[in-house]
């Protein structure tokens, strides 16, 4: 009798980890996705309002970005995208998260330590 009660106990518990959702890391490709919509405002010298959808996907990554390596990913990223164009403007790119409402733990610059990020 235990030995069954053993048995359906790791029946159980093999279901739990088997349909619990796997942690995602956050992809390069996903922050460049989720935030092209800022594209061309962060390419221009506008000290305008950013799109709606551009401070959406802001938002969005900010809140998805929880963990301190997902931070990181997202960082550095931002900063190798601002840093591999010469159409960015730096000042309107650092401002993105301001004008948007966003408080993120860092500037968006190609000078940015990541690294310090938690």
């Amino acid at each position: 009798m235990a030995a069954l009660k053993f048995a359906c106990v790791v029946a159980v518990m093999s279901m739990v980890l088997v349909t619990a959702p796997l942690a995602r890391a956050i992809t390069c490709g996903q922050v460049v996705r989720t935030l092209s919509p800022c594209l061309s405002y962060v390419q221009s010298s506008s000290a305008g309002v950013p799109p709606a959808q551009c401070c959406r996907g802001v938002s969005t990554l900010n809140r998805e970005a929880r963990t301190t390596g997902d931070r990181r990913i997202t960082c550095n990223c931002l900063k190798s995208f601002v840093a591999s164009s010469s159409r960015f403007n730096f000042d309107t790119a650092a401002s993105l998260p301001r004008r948007c409402r966003v408080r993120i733990p860092y500037r968006i610059s190609p000078s940015t330590n990541c690294n310090g990020i938690r």
